[in-house]
């Protein structure tokens, strides 16, 4: 007898299809279409095909805001990711001291992240941050309205401070997922502290290092609330990302075509890079 097949399911998902096209797709579209018009009024708008996006290829000023967002991801990327599983490593596995270190750990994450700008400007402050005070009393010429160094080294400690607890979380489940026997026949063959974490906890952290990885790459790429408030993007333009860039000529500019085939870019360099990142690190799993 044949089986009659039952489609209605699909309504229950009709729900999410109109919710991302009205949150994503029509946005999306909207942005395409201002990217190859001139857009001098809501009224009056000229196409100019790909000239925007070409001028945007050929701007100095965005092609070194684009060094500078690459550098500081990568800079973070490889302070967090083996700083958090440092951090998980050293985590007790259960009790009252378990709960209290995943509290403490999980509280900058629950912070704005303006509120995390307002709180490192306030603490590098010479006269009253903790931080820039005690610099300043031994001895030490810090100023990050002045020095390029200063800025950027306190905006990579200050996203490190934010994010790492996020990478150590996702590092201490995937380290409790992992079955005891494993722990038991390691100490059976006498097998070090190091050949421990290579053979068992490192392999079976790949998966969550791979989200991890992917999410913290999104993150810093588009960076915009904390160096806004914390430096402004300055000395000069010395911290100035790609979205402090996109905003500027999105809003205070207000070139729209410009800014959108801009936004478009930006969209597709997040995209490329996590596809990379995420393809090379599944090869390299399915290589072991």
């Amino acid at each position: 007898m044949n089986k009659i097949e039952n489609n209605k399911a699909w309504f229950l998902v009709l729900p999410v299809f109109v919710l991302v096209a009205f949150s994503a797709i029509i946005p999306l579209m909207t942005v395409v279409n201002y990217s190859v018009q001139d857009v001098f009024d809501t009224n009056t708008r000229y196409f100019v095909g790909t000239e925007w996006f070409k001028a945007i290829l050929n701007d100095a000023a965005l092609q070194s805001a684009l060094m500078k967002q690459f550098m500081f991801s990568f800079t973070t990327l490889s302070i967090e990711i083996p700083l958090g599983i440092g951090i998980a490593l050293l985590m007790p596995k259960r009790g009252m001291a378990a709960s209290l270190c995943l509290v403490l750990i999980a509280l900058p994450l629950l912070i704005p992240l303006n509120v995390v700008g307002t709180i490192w400007q306030i603490f590098t402050r010479s006269d009253i941050g903790l931080m820039g005070w005690s610099l300043r009393e031994m001895g030490v010429a810090y100023n990050i309205s002045r020095n390029p160094v200063d800025a950027w080294a306190t905006i990579i400690l200050m996203d490190v401070w934010h994010w790492t607890p996020l990478i150590a979380l996702l590092c201490y489940s995937g380290l409790r997922s992992i079955p005891e026997a494993y722990y038991q026949a390691a100490r059976i063959d006498r097998a070090s502290r190091w050949a421990i974490f290579r053979y068992i906890q490192l392999p079976k952290l790949t998966n969550v290092l791979i989200i991890g990885i992917l999410l913290r790459f999104m993150d810093s790429f588009m960076i915009y609330a904390e160096p806004f408030v914390l430096t402004g993007g300055g000395p000069g333009s010395s911290t100035t990302f790609l979205s402090q860039a996109l905003t500027t000529m999105a809003i205070g500019q207000f070139d729209v075509g410009p800014a959108a085939a801009f936004s478009i870019i930006y969209f597709l360099i997040i995209l490329a890079v996590s596809w990379v990142f995420y393809t090379t690190i599944m090869n390299m799993q399915k290589e072991k």
